[in-house]
Order: C-alpha cells, then sequence, then structure tokens
C-alpha cells in the first residue's frame, strides 16, 4: 500500500478503528499510516491501555517527533534528552506546578463561561527557563539567547487594546509563570470557570502548556466577535491560534481532564 493512500473504511471497522481514533494517528505520525502501521499501533494500544478506549489513549501518545538541539547538544554537559510527557502525564505537572500558586476569587475576571479563547504571538518550543524547567525538571542551565522582546510586546499590546477598547475582547493576559496553563487558571478560575482546549502537535506538549518564552498573551472574547477579531490580526499579520473554550467549571487538555478549577484556588 501506498504511503499516501487512505485505509478504506472496510479494513478500519474490520481493525476496530473509527475516523476519529484513524485521523489522530495521522496526526501522530504526521501523514497517512499503512495496514501495518495501523496493526503495530492496535497492538501497542491492546497492550498499554488497560481498560482505556484506543482514542483516549492515542490523545496521551507524544506529540513530536523532532529532535530538539538545545536539549540534545552533546556540546553541551549540562543538557540532557528529555523525553515528552503525554497528556495524562502533565495533570500530575500542572498540580505540582500550581501547588504554590493558589488563585483567589476577585472582580476584575473578564473570562466567562462559553468565550472563545485565542493565543495572540507566535508558539514557543522553549521551556528551559520556565518554571517547570526549573521546579520539575531541576534544569540549571539555559543556552538559549533570545533578543529583547519589548517591541513585539508593545505592539501586541497595542493591538489588543484596541480591540478592548471597542469590546471585541472582554480582556487579555500576557502568558508568563506557569507558561500557557498557569496563565489560563489565572484568567479563569477568579470567575469560577475553567476551559477546554486543544493542543498543537506541531510542538511538545510540555513546551506548549509549560513554556514561558516569547510574547504571547491569552485573549477571550464572545462568538460573534471571532470573525472580526481574526480579520483585524490578519491585518495586522498577527499570528494566533484557537484554544477551546471557558467551561463551567472543569479543565480539559485534549480531551482528558485535569480536574475542577477550585483545585487551583485559595
Amino acid at each position: 500500500m501506498n504511503e499516501n493512500e487512505i485505509v478504506s473504511e472496510e479494513i478500519l471497522e474490520a481493525m476496530g478503528i473509527s475516523r476519529p481514533a484513524y485521523e489522530e494517528i495521522q496526526t501522530i505520525i504526521g501523514r497517512l499510516p499503512s495496514v501495518d502501521e495501523l496493526s503495530t499501533l492496535m497492538a501497542m494500544w491492546k497492550t498499554q491501555a488497560g481498560n482505556q478506549g484506543l482514542l483516549s489513549w492515542l490523545k496521551g501518545q507524544p506529540h513530536s517527533t523532532e529532535r530538539h538541539e538545545y536539549l540534545e547538544n552533546e556540546n553541551e554537559p549540562q543538557s540532557k534528552e528529555i523525553r515528552e510527557p503525554r497528556v495524562r502525564e502533565c495533570i500530575d505537572i500542572a498540580r505540582s506546578l500550581m501547588a504554590e500558586t493558589a488563585i483567589e476569587k476577585c472582580e476584575n475576571a473578564f473570562v466567562h463561561r462559553g468565550d472563545a479563547l485565542y493565543m495572540i504571538g507566535d508558539v514557543s518550543e522553549l521551556f528551559v527557563d520556565s518554571d517547570y524547567g526549573r521546579k520539575y525538571l531541576h534544569l540549571v542551565a539555559d543556552p538559549i539567547n533570545l533578543s529583547d522582546d519589548s517591541e513585539t510586546e508593545s505592539y501586541l499590546k497595542l493591538i489588543l487594546s484596541s480591540l478592548k477598547d471597542n469590546n471585541t475582547l472582554y480582556g487579555y493576559r500576557r502568558i508568563g509563570r506557569g507558561g500557557l496553563f498557569g496563565t489560563l487558571v489565572h484568567c479563569t478560575a477568579p470567575a469560577g470557570v475553567g476551559f477546554d482546549i486543544l493542543t498543537c502537535r506541531e510542538v511538545r506538549l510540555d513546551a506548549f502548556l509549560f513554556g514561558e518564552r516569547g510574547v504571547r498573551f491569552i485573549a477571550a472574547l464572545d462568538e460573534p466577535n471571532e470573525d472580526f477579531f481574526l480579520m483585524k490580526l490578519t491585518e495586522a499579520r498577527v499570528n494566533c491560534c484557537f484554544l477551546g473554550r471557558a467551561t463551567k467549571g472543569r479543565i480539559l487538555i485534549d480531551g482528558m481532564d485535569f480536574g475542577s478549577i477550585n483545585r487551583y484556588m485559595a
């Protein structure tokens, strides 16, 4: 079978693979899988997943397969290869990182249940100089040299402030301590809501959730304003990524339950 040939519905049904699970497999390996590859994955699932469904198990598999030079540089004695955690492992990481950062309810919350949540700015793959890198992985070296981001931050703030002033956005906040996960908790917990998001398969899961480098913001807005919001960011040549929506009070990432938002509040 040619690797670009789509596996027929009959074969998928015979193997017990749903269409969503098949699409998830494509995302993980970066191309259409062969029948042999599907058979291998099914065998892995049956031996590793226990009672976990195929789709849920697949969503817990590593996101990216590219080598990261700044983690695997042989000339850097302090660098080391760090295995990418799976989604279910990130639940414990998130709880550990947020344990010392309990959040109290306040009156200036800007996220409401059902709001669309966007990340504005370029997706970062860096996490060495972060709470995650220092506290969880015990990394002490930072071999990355980045230029001053002040001009980028000022430009993004200008765009986002104007969108907030004309009521396109409810509000925005720069991604900082705790990375995307920590910032989302800070944005949603004061209002007693949670968030349901999907991560980016093109980068490491831990970098996407817990990396703190780069100038990026979280913005919340109502669904009717999304088209105008996206049009203005396109005009301004600003990258953004739709994350998901604010929930009634639970945290879900790639379909896995990280628990109630109350777990992260004082």
